[in-house]
């Protein structure tokens, strides 16, 4: 019995210590402030570098310069504009962000109020169409892709939770805003068993930037 309590705690210790908290940003930030966000225990920062209307994010570029600069692991995320052409998107992004700055681009799928924008107004399979049009766009260039969605996004955009299994070989990172550090609350959709990132908390000020909390293990 001891021997088991003792591999029980041996466990829980390799996987604190393999456990990476991290954030997503969207505003200009500072190197100084990325250094206050490290110190804050984040080690890998996920920048914005396309926007909801559909252009390229101009800090994308600045944000990732400075957050590498004081030791940040990064990637990019795309919030797409449905209104628009995929594979044009794709290109104006990773034509104007260097492809040594990140390593994934994750596509944002969830609802976008900018005007023209919006998922809705078009059918389930349209949306999956579009979407993987984001994805091989974004592996043509050679780049790795990961989704960022939720259960409840998901059936919204594609009619339901089983919808669009294909875009399910790409790694998933979900928002499930319960301030918990665990994967324990995840329900499976689209063909997702397990996912790799979580985002578990949003909009919070941390060194006066509006960030969002990821973890993975």
């Amino acid at each position: 019995m001891k021997d088991l309590i003792y591999l029980g705690l041996i466990s829980s210790i390799i996987l604190c210590v393999l456990s990476v908290n991290g954030i997503d940003i969207a505003n200009p930030t500072s190197a100084s402030t990325f250094t206050c966000l490290k110190n804050n225990g984040n080690t890998f920062a996920i920048i914005r570098a396309f926007r909801s209307t559909g252009v390229l994010d101009p800090n994308a570029v600045t944000n990732l310069n400075n957050a590498r600069s004081v030791g940040f692991t990064t990637d990019i995320y795309m919030f797409p504009c449905r209104g628009k052409d995929a594979t044009s998107q794709v290109n104006t992004m990773l034509s104007g962000v260097p492809n040594n700055l990140f390593t994934t681009v994750w596509l944002d799928v969830e609802t976008n109020p900018s005007s023209g924008c919006s998922w809705s107004g078009y059918s389930a399979t349209s949306n999956c169409d579009f979407l993987m049009a984001l994805i091989n766009g974004v592996t043509g260039h050679g780049k790795s892709v990961g989704i960022y969605s939720s259960l409840s996004q998901w059936q919204g955009i594609f009619g339901s939770s089983s919808a669009c299994p294909a875009a399910a070989k790409a790694p998933l990172w979900y928002a499930h805003y319960d301030n918990v550090q665990a994967f324990s609350d995840f329900k499976a959709f689209a063909g997702w068993t397990a996912p790799k990132m979580k985002q578990f908390a949003g909009d919070v000020t941390v060194c006066s930037a509006d960030i969002d909390k990821n973890w993975r293990p």
